[in-house]
């Protein structure tokens, strides 16, 4: 009986410490310059920082042409770390790979605050909802705030068509 218990916890230490080597070679670390540009926006580094996709101006045969580069910005994220945004929240929430900096002009548009304020991107995509929740604050402003107004907008008839959706309850900050 000894024996065997003694062969079962050999056998739980060896997995136990496979598995905690497997994990350290699979675990790869987010750095905003290391990533394609395709991955760039909306990305968090392993710092908690968010990563930005700027132009850079490069000397190339004498001439300045415009090449594109992910950097990690001074944008701190709470809670989050490691994080490629997916495709389905780019979509859902009305944005595309190719976003330059970190910007509130897109909180000024009616269709895009829609998008936002869907359910498919406010409950679905904390790490969006999270960046424009913060650049509205940024503003003077909170997003519930503006998607409640978006919304009554759009029930009026006194916003282009978009996207309808509920309004997003505070609390699920």
């Amino acid at each position: 009986m000894a024996s065997s218990m003694k062969s079962s916890l050999i056998l739980f230490l060896t997995c136990s410490l496979f598995l905690q080597v497997t994990y350290a070679v699979y675990k790869t670390e987010v750095k905003c310059e290391s990533l394609p540009n395709g991955d760039c926006a909306f990305a968090i580094s392993s710092t908690g920082k968010r990563c930005v996709l700027e132009k850079a101006k490069t000397p190339k045969d004498d001439l300045i042409s415009s090449e594109y580069e992910c950097k990690t910005s001074e944008v701190m994220v709470q809670n989050m770390k490691e994080h490629i945004e997916t495709d389905e929240c780019i979509e859902s929430c009305g944005l595309n790979r190719n976003f330059f900096g970190i910007s509130s002009d897109d909180l000024l548009e009616p269709q895009f605050v829609s998008k936002l304020c869907a359910p498919a991107c406010y409950q679905q995509c904390p790490n969006i909802v999270d960046l424009y929740f913060n650049l509205a604050v940024a503003e003077g402003a909170y997003l519930p705030d503006l998607c409640n107004k978006n919304n009554k907008l759009k029930s009026s008839g006194a916003a282009e068509d978009g996207v309808d959706a509920p309004a997003p309850s505070p609390s699920s900050f």
